[in-house]
């Protein structure tokens, strides 16, 4: 990574990037904000982009591209099968994971389907360090159980510790024994989602996949946040301080069995897909491809989107191109604690994580303080984030409601995509909702689907909070956006 100081003292992310082109953004005054949030049953996914100024509910297939990946777009072969495009892909991801066989798939998610329907029987547990909303879907889908076995330290939102993806070998230990001849898999996840964008180490992925493969089970890891946790095992890890990043890849590929990801994070494009290291494996998946995907050659794919991954792959391997989000993410993070603000720490990838119950102490879990967080700061600066706590998980079968280990509102960063301008704007639009928190109260549900609720359900303040808080801003603000 290259280093830069400045003369100043300060330390302030550097982008290794020039931008060339550029979209246009919209504020509307916060009482169109207002309107808009109510009308999208205070749920950001509902939002329309017409209406909102930074977008940071997701990295997910919002990454900027470079000139490279839209320049190899125009070379793509669409040939429905035995396309050069495929071959292309095929090979950058053998060079980079090891693995003889790949399997395309239109997203990760699809990826996921495709595993846990070949792999997971009615009651079958698959052991990971934490839990992704539709991971865990499509397990529970096909009758199996998830258990969690990060470590303690990975719930603890305020923390030094640097790796809190790792999975506790004791738990999982543990897991194996209890469940022997019923571990469809163990899964790892690379910069852990719903616990902050955490990440795992090396020396833990080696001993915990290590562990299942002496007991026979199979080994998966979730890459779709891999540049992330790339990037913190090479700056935290003491031991991997020497190795480039592509032989940090490679080690952590030769501990799974299959590697899938999501092209809409992991190669700055929109696809997916899975990696195999044996024959048998692939081709106990391979049949599904077509019939849930497309062909072999595509897997739902564009071939246009196959080209920019190819090159994206390429660049995920540059540590001064994957270095510059988790940068702005630290500083973000810093920016706001230096203001009182609870954030998770240390800081990880994929976005900056407001602590919601400490930020909303007078809320119950029951009235879903991320949910209502995340609706507050787009009132307050027409910022659209992600709730990332109860609203995101889902009923019991006999209608309880488990509350989430953790309420966090994730405001993602977009690779290339932000100015350090427009992420002081979001800072200072939080520290005004900050001293300002006593005005916000809870949700509650008007239309709550039964899976994967916190796509598209639809809620409502329990008060009149929210025209509260937006005269409160224009009494503070003037006729300022």
């Amino acid at each position: 990574m290259t280093k830069v100081k400045f003369f100043s003292g300060e330390n302030i992310p550097l982008e290794m990037h020039k931008v060339r082109i550029v979209q246009k953004l919209n504020l509307p005054p916060v009482e169109q904000r207002l309107v808009a949030i109510k009308q999208a049953g205070c749920n950001t996914f509902l939002l329309q982009n017409r209406d909102v100024f930074m977008d940071m509910l997701t990295d997910s297939g919002v990454n900027a591209m470079s000139d490279n990946q839209l320049a190899a777009m125009m070379v793509a072969d669409d040939a429905y099968a035995g396309s050069e495009t495929f071959n292309r892909l095929h090979a950058k991801l053998k060079e980079i994971f090891g693995m003889e066989f790949f399997l395309p798939a239109h997203q990760g998610r699809a990826a996921e389907h495709i595993i846990a329907k070949t792999f997971v029987k009615p009651g079958d547990v698959v052991a990971m360090n934490f839990h992704f909303t539709t991971t865990k879907a499509h397990i529970t889908q096909c009758g199996g159980t998830v258990e969690e076995l990060v470590s303690d330290e990975g719930i603890n939102t305020q923390s030094s510790c640097l790796f809190k993806g790792n999975m506790d070998l004791d738990k999982l230990q543990s897991c194996i024994q209890r469940n022997k001849g019923h571990m469809a898999f163990l899964r790892l996840e690379a910069g852990t989602n719903l616990i902050g964008g955490q990440p795992f180490s090396l020396e833990n992925c080696r001993v915990a996949t290590k562990l299942a493969h002496d007991n026979g089970i199979l080994t998966v890891l979730d890459a779709s946040l891999l540049q992330d946790n790339l990037h913190f095992i090479k700056t935290r890890e003491a031991a991997c301080a020497h190795m480039s990043i592509r032989e940090i890849a490679r080690a952590l590929a030769d501990c799974f069995d299959i590697v899938y990801f999501s092209a809409r994070k992991l190669g700055f494009a929109r696809g997916g897909g899975i990696c195999v290291r044996d024959k048998a494996l692939n081709d106990r998946m391979m049949e599904l491809v077509p019939m849930f995907e497309g062909f072999l050659t595509y897997g739902g794919m564009s071939v246009r989107e196959m080209e920019a991954i190819t090159v994206g792959l390429d660049e995920t391997m540059d540590e001064d191109i994957i270095s510059q989000g988790p940068q702005f993410i630290r500083f973000m993070t810093d920016e706001l604690i230096k203001r009182g603000i609870p954030v998770v720490t240390p800081a990880g990838g994929l976005g900056c994580h407001l602590n919601a119950r400490e930020f909303l102490p007078h809320l119950q879990g029951n009235q879903y303080p991320a949910g209502a967080l995340a609706a507050a700061i787009y009132i307050a600066g027409g910022i659209r984030g992600m709730e990332r706590g109860t609203l995101s998980e889902q009923r019991e079968p006999d209608g309880t409601e488990p509350m989430a280990a953790m309420e966090l509102v994730r405001l993602a960063m977009p690779r290339r995509v932000f100015t350090l301008s427009q992420v002081m704007y979001a800072v200072d639009r939080i520290e005004w909702l900050f001293k300002n928190r006593h005005l916000i109260g809870g949700l509650r549900w008007v239309e709550e689907p039964g899976t994967l609720r916190f796509f598209f359900g639809k809620l409502e303040a329990d008060s009149d909070w929210q025209e509260q808080l937006a005269a409160a801003f224009r009494r503070d603000f003037g006729d300022s956006l």
